[in-house]
């Protein structure tokens, strides 16, 4: 029998659909608002970072992005790779498709970037969602391996961590709960 893995559903009960515009929204609604593209480096704007936009004047939605399931699919499922990338455009002028950076040795934690388009032959790119015990959505990196031969990746759940007044989403550390809303 074919294992079948359960939809993401969005906040109004729906699966997260390929190609479709949603928000993403942190499940604790009074931290800060939705993800975006940051800025991390004092002097040079690119690249640019995964981050949460702040809560204060006016909670922001973020930006919009858009999932992409590594194996053809209609829907997002649980603890399968998809790619995802924020709509419009950056000063960068390059895509924003996330993607795994290298570890901060201070911090030991890695950096979520949104500059670049993925590269097929590499597992930086492909992210997957999985259900906490709270019945919230988790980012991850711990790539599926389709062809049998894949090394161990160093797996991480997503999370948020606070540097130079700016939230960052980074791999490591404890997981931070989302929602997504349907742009």
């Amino acid at each position: 029998m074919a294992q079948t893995w359960p939809p993401v559903l969005d906040a109004d009960g729906q699966p997260l659909r390929s190609g479709v515009e949603y928000y993403v929204l942190p499940a604790v609604t009074d931290v800060a608002g939705g993800l975006t593209p940051v800025n991390r480096n004092n002097g040079s704007i690119c690249p640019l970072f995964v981050g949460q936009e702040p809560l204060a004047p006016v909670v922001s939605r973020g930006t919009s992005v858009i999932f992409t399931p590594r194996v053809a699919d209609t829907v997002v499922r649980e603890t399968r790779d998809f790619t995802v990338a924020f709509t419009g455009v950056t000063i960068c002028a390059r895509s924003t498709a996330w993607r795994v950076g290298e570890r901060n040795p201070e911090t030991r934690r890695r950096y979520i970037l949104a500059e670049r388009d993925p590269i097929p032959s590499s597992n930086a790119w492909h992210f997957n969602i999985v259900k906490n015990d709270q019945g919230l959505y988790n980012f991850q990196w711990c790539p599926n391996c389709l062809t049998g031969v894949c090394p161990k990746p160093l797996c991480g759940d997503a999370g948020i961590v606070v540097e130079n007044e700016r939230r960052l989403l980074v791999l490591d550390g404890p997981a931070f709960p989302f929602i997504f809303r349907r742009a």
